[in-house]
This record gives structure tokens, C-alpha cells and sequence, in this order.
């Protein structure tokens, strides 16, 4: 089953953006969790999210995403902004519990030049504070394009963040196709190959999620620029080989092309298609 859909907004509610995601197409979504370049969330409300759990089990809508907002950073050099980041990943997290089948993606973040070393350190201590046995959503670290002084640009960053949580099992990995061809695997030309890597280095028992992101730059470019599907360098033979590899079958996989509804829709389509084929 190919479990497809895109980034909305849940600014008008849950269901109201469930039922939007049903309209175009789409079986699963992404949303941000709040304001993604600030800080406010809106307020629980607990009929809507009880809403939005009885729609999608309804409708068929399977595993979505909720996405950190790009503002906080856990490996930060300064204490206030690592405080942030620890309290607005608690906040999400209880918000989240509300939601039957959600997973909790964030970008790990950028030593801004402490060094990838004292960047991993802070990560897993931010993970060790805020994660708890009661804890049901999983939390995923994002791959990365490895620019500037992000983590998370390779596997070995991320596999070494997930041994130093102790609760390591509340955690997974949300594979971006666009970041991780920018950093340097190959995924549209050969995903076995990066697929075999991944499942050495962290274990695809660990992956859980996908964001479908064509690149506007060549392989190991370090840019993170995402493109629509086919309009950019992973193009769509590649995502063909992408949506049909085995070792991704069922997962969520989420469009964060820059588009609008209509344009999601077609590429929800233009994937389904592929796997039609």
C-alpha cells in the first residue's frame, strides 16, 4: 500500500485538515505543530483532536506526521535557546498523545561551531530530559542535508544521537529524499545501495517515515533546496525506484515540494500513478 500526502495546515483544526488531505488524494499528512518560525501553539482542543482520530479511522487515513517548528535547536549553544527547544518538545509531545497514530519529526539542529561532537551530546541530553516510559508518540530524527554546521547529515550522526538516549525505543528516523541526496547518498539513482547503508549503519526497523522531496541541486550538494517532483535533479525515474522499493512499503510518505493544493494533488496523483505501473 502506498501511504501518500503532504505538508497542511491545521490552522481551521484537525479534521478540517484531515478532511482536506482526503480531497486531494491523499491517505496520510504532515502539519506543523505550531507557528514554524515562532513559538505560539494554538490551544488543546480535545473534541477536535477526538474528531480527527475517529475520521481517519473512518476514511482509512493511516500513520501522519506532526513537524517540530524550524525554530528550535537543542544543540544550541546558548542555554535559553536549549531550553526552548526542551520545553516546546515536551509541549508537542502532550499535545500529540491526544492523536491515536501520529509520529513527531524534528530537524536534530546546528552546532553553530561547537563541533558535531558537543552537537550530538546536547541532542541526546535534550531527548534524555523530555522523553519518558509514558511517552506514545515517537519521536524522528529527520536526515539532513548537512549544511553549515547541522547534525544529522550522515547516518553514523544520527545512529550515534539514538545510543545515547536511553529510551532509545521512543525513537525513529524520518528520511528525506531531497536532504539526503543533497548530503551525498544516491538515493534516486541506486536506493538499495543507500537503503543497505541505512540498514547497517541505524537499522530500517528504526525508519518510519518519508519525506518525498525532489532537489533543485546535484548529489552531495549540502544545499536543501527542495523541488517539485520531476522538476529537479532526483527526477522521476528516481522517484519511481523510490515508491516502489520494498524496504519502504506502508510508510508514510510526505510531500513537502513547494506547491499549492492543486499541485499537491497532482503529485499525489503523479505517485500513485508510478505505483500503478
Amino acid at each position: 500500500m502506498l501511504l501518500i500526502g503532504c505538508h497542511l495546515s491545521p490552522t481551521d483544526g484537525y479534521l478540517a485538515m484531515a478532511k482536506t488531505a482526503l480531497s486531494l488524494g491523499a491517505n496520510t499528512c504532515q502539519f506543523f505543530t505550531r507557528n514554524p518560525r515562532g513559538s505560539k501553539a494554538k490551544p488543546l482542543d480535545t473534541a477536535d483532536t477526538a474528531a480527527f482520530n475517529a475520521f481517519c479511522r473512518e476514511q482509512a487515513i493511516g500513520t501522519v506526521v506532526a513537524h517540530a517548528p524550524y525554530t528550535i535547536n537543542p544543540c544550541s549553544a546558548d542555554e535559553h535557546t536549549r531550553e526552548f527547544a526542551r520545553m516546546t518538545l515536551a509541549d508537542d509531545l502532550y499535545r500529540l498523545s491526544h492523536l491515536t497514530d501520529c509520529l513527531y519529526n524534528f530537524h536534530p539542529g546546528s552546532h553553530v561551531g561547537q563541533g558535531v561532537e558537543t552537537g550530538i551530546t546536547l541532542i541526546a541530553d535534550t531527548l534524555n530530559e523530555i522523553l519518558t516510559p509514558d511517552t506514545v508518540t515517537t519521536v524522528l530524527l529527520e536526515t539532513m542535508a548537512g549544511k553549515g554546521s547541522e547534525v544529522g547529515g550522515t547516518f553514523e550522526e544520527l545512529r550515534e544521537i539514538l545510543d545515547r538516549v536511553t529510551l532509545t525505543e521512543k525513537l525513529g528516523v524520518c528520511l528525506d529524499t531531497c536532504h539526503v541526496s543533497d548530503a551525498g547518498y544516491d538515493i534516486a539513482a541506486d536506493p538499495d545501495a543507500v537503503l543497505t547503508e541505512f540498514d547497517r549503519i541505524i537499522g530500517l526497523g528504526r525508519l518510519r517515515a518519508v519525506h518525498v522531496n525532489d532537489s533543485m541541486n546535484p548529489v552531495g550538494a549540502r544545499k536543501d533546496r527542495h523541488a517539485r517532483i520531476g522538476e529537479g535533479y532526483l527526477g522521476l525515474e528516481g522517484f519511481r525506484r523510490i515508491v516502489n522499493h520494498p524496504a519502504l512499503e506502508g510508510l508514510p510518505m510526505v510531500l513537502e515540494t513547494p506547491n499549492d493544493l492543486p499541485g499537491y494533488a497532482a503529485e499525489i496523483a503523479l505517485l500513485k500513478k508510478m505505483r500503478s505501473v
